[in-house]
């Protein structure tokens, strides 16, 4: 979809942080986190990456990211060595275009969830994300589609689907072009 589509639709603007960083036994963890169940929030309980919408303070879409991760998870841009800039999803329910960033971190941050906005935070490894065959699928019904199936992942009884799902197809796709 064209930029100025977006324009017309008047799509808010978000940045959300994917981290990688190693765990005590120097495996690969991806970050994510379980929103709050808030009534009236469309991404309520959902499993996503840290992130939020895009404030007049902000610098940059990519400031944006940053502060939006050190305030729902504690993550100090100190700690973030690299940073890649994904490919922007557009969210039609909500109206968002989002801007994923790909991060990594030299060593585990000491992780401090905003209890309004975060219920918890899942460590996932890595590698069980390139594993073709943890790819699931995920059953949509709602105003515009009716039973339509879309990939997810299915990690411990936690469903990653939607933008979130998507961003982790490009993740996966990054990487094992270089593995």
């Amino acid at each position: 979809m064209a930029s100025e589509n977006f324009n017309e639709k008047k799509a808010k603007k978000a940045a959300v942080l994917a981290l990688c960083y190693p765990d005590i036994h120097c495996k690969t963890n991806l970050l994510f986190i379980k929103r709050k169940t808030i009534e009236g929030d469309i991404h309520s309980a959902q499993i996503g990456f840290p992130g939020g919408s895009i404030e007049k303070n902000d610098t940059s879409i990519l400031h944006t990211a940053i502060r939006e991760a050190e305030e729902e998870v504690g993550i100090q841009k100190s700690e973030i060595d690299k940073i890649l800039e994904l490919s922007q999803l557009y969210i039609p329910p909500s109206n968002f275009l989002v801007h994923p960033f790909l991060a990594i971190s030299p060593k585990q941050p000491d992780f401090r969830i905003q209890e309004e906005e975060v219920d918890s935070i899942l460590e996932i490894p890595l590698t069980y994300f390139l594993d073709d065959n943890n790819i699931c699928s995920h059953k949509i019904s709602n105003s515009y589609l009716t039973d339509v199936d879309f990939p997810a992942f299915n990690y411990n009884n936690h469903l990653i689907w939607g933008a979130t799902a998507m961003m982790l197809g490009e993740i996966r796709s990054l990487i094992k072009q270089i593995i």
